[in-house]
């Protein structure tokens, strides 16, 4: 199981005792991914009402619920390879909706910033949010293990997404694309560097 920083430390502490409650209940862990994933819808929608910090909170307990389902199918013994293709897929779907309705939030609440200014930002942010997915992805289908160390720490999602909280929350919507554009683009051209050069293993 490959988790980031704020997963370990943070978001395990709440998601691992909600998993042990619902292993005693009906609820499968793809349920609880199509949860995690309608949580990032809903605040990817309040960003469209201006209602950013909800936006932020919300955003941070859709990571929070999106950890339940993998100790939830350990502890039901339910883990599946469809299982993670599904969580994975909506995962990056969820990434899309809420950075785009930041992006959204930033151009018509946040005073003086212009459209060019939020579209570059938000598409970049974007960008290298899946960038980040796949290089992972492509790094375990070519090498057979995904990188190690920073290069495959920094930039995962719980940290893009906690990031994001911090944002909406203290409305730097703009700022917040642009920390996120910078950092998930470095980290792939630093994934490229190490897997031309370096050696790939570890986690992300």
């Amino acid at each position: 199981m490959h988790e980031g920083f704020v997963s370990r430390y943070l978001n395990r502490r709440f998601s691992r005792p909600a998993a042990r409650a619902l292993a005693h209940t009906p609820v499968t862990p793809n349920q609880v991914s199509f949860i995690a994933f309608l949580m990032a819808v809903a605040a990817a929608a309040l960003f469209y009402y201006d209602l950013n910090i909800w936006a932020g909170v919300l955003v941070q307990a859709s990571s929070i619920v999106d950890g339940v389902d993998g100790d939830l199918a350990r502890a039901k013994n339910m883990a599946s390879r469809f299982g993670g293709f599904f969580d994975a897929l909506l995962d990056r779907y969820a990434d899309v909706l809420i950075l785009a309705g930041l992006g959204y939030w930033s151009h018509a609440f946040e005073p003086g910033v212009s459209i060019p200014v939020v579209s570059t930002a938000a598409l970049a942010a974007i960008v290298g949010s899946l960038m980040i997915s796949y290089s992972r992805a492509r790094a375990e289908a070519t090498f057979g293990q995904p990188f190690e160390g920073l290069p495959g720490a920094l930039a995962s999602r719980d940290l893009r997404l906690f990031v994001i909280m911090i944002g909406a929350i203290t409305g730097q919507g703009v700022a917040t694309l642009a920390v996120i554009a910078v950092l998930t683009n470095l980290v792939v051209l630093w994934r490229l560097g190490v897997a031309r050069w370096g050696n790939v293993g570890g986690e992300e």
